[in-house]
């Protein structure tokens, strides 16, 4: 038992005393000048998957080789490395400028792709600003027109169709947004700004409710020379309301507010 003791601590000092030896040398080769060498151990820390130990020797190659033998070879393993360690904000540039620089590589349409895959990966939940997502979409956009037969244009409508939904999503909550704290004229505006942008929306009936919600609290306070107008674009409103979703679960709620514009309008004074 005490043999066995005494075995397994030099196991573990032997592996502990390998490590160190590694990261030792590891460290000595980041500061070497020695770049074929460098060179050399960055790729095979790659190919074992040793990803971070090769993004740093790759970074560390990039200015040396810029231009020189390897350069190109540098420039893409260095963005993989960088997509492998889930710096997706830095990859995403790297893959950017890899694909200006070396157009006619043949990493060149996958480098154009992963640009707009790292800006994907960045892209934030729908409630949160959407630049980047924006951002992405457009990069996906520009990837399926220069290569329309890619074998990624599945994946691109995938993401394509995932992100514009998310911007879907953000602009419905801005436009719902301005009902909730009774700012009811913008609220009209934005919502059927919304309906413009996505006529096939699942939020269509609520942003239709919303419009008849909105615009009759905006109608009945307002100058009595602009009433009419508005307590009539209420009507017309729930008239296509009707047509369009007449099982609607507002149904009721809607009707209440179309007799309350009907009655306004009769109690208005005739020209």
């Amino acid at each position: 038992m005490q043999f066995m003791k005494k075995a397994t601590h030099l196991i573990i000092i032997t592996l502990v005393i390998n490590v160190l030896s590694s990261c030792s040398g590891y460290n000595k080769l980041l500061k070497s000048t020695d770049y074929d060498a460098k060179f050399e151990a960055a790729m095979q820390y790659y190919n074992e998957g040793r990803y971070q130990r090769a993004r740093d020797l790759f970074e560390n190659l990039t200015l040396y080789y810029r231009g020189r033998e390897h350069s190109e070879d540098i420039a893409w393993y260095y963005g993989k490395s960088l997509i492998e360690t889930e710096y997706y904000y830095t990859a995403a540039y790297q893959m950017k400028s890899f694909a200006k620089r070396f157009p006619y590589s043949p990493h060149a349409e996958d480098a154009a792709f992963l640009t707009a895959y790292c800006q994907y990966m960045e892209s934030p939940a729908y409630t949160l600003d959407q630049t980047i997502t924006k951002d992405a979409i457009a990069e996906f956009e520009l990837f399926a027109e220069r290569y329309p037969q890619s074998t990624h244009i599945p994946e691109v409508n995938s993401y394509l169709d995932e992100m514009r939904n998310k911007l879907m999503e953000k602009d419905y909550e801005i436009a719902y947004g301005y009902y909730n704290t009774e700012s009811y004229r913008a609220a009209v505006v934005a919502l059927g700004n919304f309906l413009n942008s996505y006529p096939d929306s699942p939020h269509r009936e609520d942003a239709m409710y919303y419009i008849i919600k909105a615009g009759y609290e905006y109608a009945i306070n307002s100058r009595e020379d602009k009433m009419k107008e508005r307590l009539q674009q209420v009507v017309n409103n729930f008239d296509k309301f009707a047509v369009t979703f007449k099982n609607s679960k507002y149904m009721a709620d809607c009707q209440d507010i179309y007799t309350k514009c009907k009655e306004a309008l009769r109690q208005l004074p005739t020209e």
